[in-house]
């Protein structure tokens, strides 16, 4: 149990809100993917800091299906970049379904990168290397966003090769309509292949918060995208992801998001988190239901929405150590020897939802073994909207469930009038003026039950 459990908590309680949804179905069309449990819900976010929380079958692998053309996308303008890409993929929003023929009438181009038609170009615009293939290159793009290497499915493949007539006729289609110059059999079978690749709700939250994280994943460091490349792709996202569901997604949700027949569902908040879902189950646009629901419903009580206005992604947390690395630290002697089991965290500036993550993880990972008591310093925060100091509550609560003492230096009363509440909060944990005397307490207390 720990104070960040408290964003784990949240993700348990979507779960259960719409684990008993039994509106959709799997998707037909595809033999193998209608084989697909259809209880099967998982839901799992990624930070910036690469702080990993799940719920449910978040552990479960799926194939990617449309979930891969964004990255697919990002390849692409890596490779090539915008104007080249451009010049055979339009980027604008089609109003259609994923499968629809959207093509420019005077060029022949796709619409967008996230429909069929679109996608199946940008594949066939990757180019192999003479030590690689273009979809052995696809694959190890794909495993550096989620910080892992990837397979493929091969009895999904099989199956959507087996049914693809469409995105062939597709293919064909493009091909006979303007100066796109590819081989139809060969891009769709590459096509077929990306699609097939298989990853966990955990993994594409991963690839996700790597958009988000300007191109770099968070988990591993590693820079797979340049950040322009990544704000590209969200904006396809943004305007193109959701198909012909894409403006009210926008409006209600407010996030890039791109959703796959496999029942997987992604979103990001740019410089916050990577979210992902995965429920087979889909409505009439191929979304999942559930995770439809859950993202709907977790950026209404996150307050995660585009356009609203976040608190600063800077440094949030400015100390984490414990007491006895202070300046008013004693030389030595059992003073000294309590004060290693006090940790220390302090926070500055203005907590929303992903400021109060980061307080909440560094508080877990505060004192030796984090265990001990530990010392919230809250007098360099300016606000705490509602979403944080809820975040802030629980996870402190959660701190005293698990046996560790806590103090707060809160001299403006951020987290609230003191007093006991019907539920543990931080409104009931003792505060202090300084931070020193709110290390002494913690040390006392330490030292009573020694």
């Amino acid at each position: 149990m720990s104070a960040a459990d408290a964003v784990t908590d949240a993700l348990g309680q979507l779960h259960s809100r719409f684990a008993g949804v039994r509106e959709g179905l799997p998707a037909a069309y595809i033999p193998q993917l209608a084989r697909a449990d259809p209880d099967a819900f998982g839901l799992a976010l990624v930070s910036m800091d690469g702080h990993r929380y799940s719920t449910g079958d978040a552990d479960v692998p799926f194939t990617l299906q449309s979930i891969s053309k964004p990255f697919v996308y990002a390849l692409a303008l890596s490779v090539l970049g915008l104007d080249e890409v451009g010049r055979w993929v339009n980027a604008e929003p089609s109003g259609e379904a994923f499968n629809a023929i959207s093509l420019e009438p005077a060029t022949g181009r796709p619409d967008n990168a996230m429909v069929n038609a679109g996608a199946i170009v940008t594949t066939a615009l990757i180019p192999g290397t003479p030590d690689e293939a273009a979809f052995e290159r696809i694959l190890r793009f794909l495993g550096r966003f989620a910080g892992r290497e990837l397979d493929v499915d091969e009895e999904v493949y099989a199956s959507e090769a087996a049914t693809g007539d469409r995105n062939r006729a597709l293919a064909y289609l493009i091909r006979s309509a303007g100066l796109l110059p590819f081989d139809p059999v060969a891009a769709v079978e590459t096509y077929f292949r990306q699609c097939a690749v298989r990853a966990t709700a955990v993994d594409l939250a991963t690839m996700a918060a790597t958009l988000a994280h300007g191109g770099v994943n968070p988990v591993t460091g590693e820079t797979v995208v340049t950040a322009a490349v990544a704000a590209q792709v969200l904006a396809v996202m943004a305007t193109c992801g959701m198909y012909n569901g894409s403006g009210d997604w926008l409006l209600r949700v407010g996030l890039p998001a791109k959703s796959g027949v496999s029942g997987g569902l992604i979103a990001a908040g740019p410089a916050r988190f990577g979210l992902a879902a995965y429920s087979p189950p889909l409505d009439a646009t191929g979304t999942s239901v559930r995770g439809y629901g859950a993202l709907v419903a977790l950026s209404q009580r996150f307050g995660l929405h585009l356009m609203n206005n976040p608190a600063l992604s800077g440094s949030t947390v400015t100390l984490a150590t414990t007491a006895d690395d202070l300046p008013t630290a004693p030389a030595g002697g059992p003073e000294r020897a309590l004060r290693e089991r006090v940790g220390v965290v302090a926070a500055q500036g203005a907590l929303d939802f992903t400021a109060a993550e980061r307080v909440l993880f560094a508080l877990d990972e505060s004192g030796p073994d984090r265990t001990g008591s530990v010392v919230l310093d809250l007098r360099e925060v300016t606000t705490i909207d509602s979403v944080a100091l809820a975040m802030l509550h629980a996870g402190l609560a959660r701190l005293a469930q698990d046996g560790r003492r806590a103090a707060v230096v809160d001299p403006a009363g951020r987290l609230g009038p003191l007093g006991p509440t019907r539920e543990r909060t931080g409104q009931e944990l003792p505060r202090f003026a300084s931070r020193e005397e709110a290390v002494e307490e913690c040390a006392r207390v330490l030292a009573e039950g020694d």
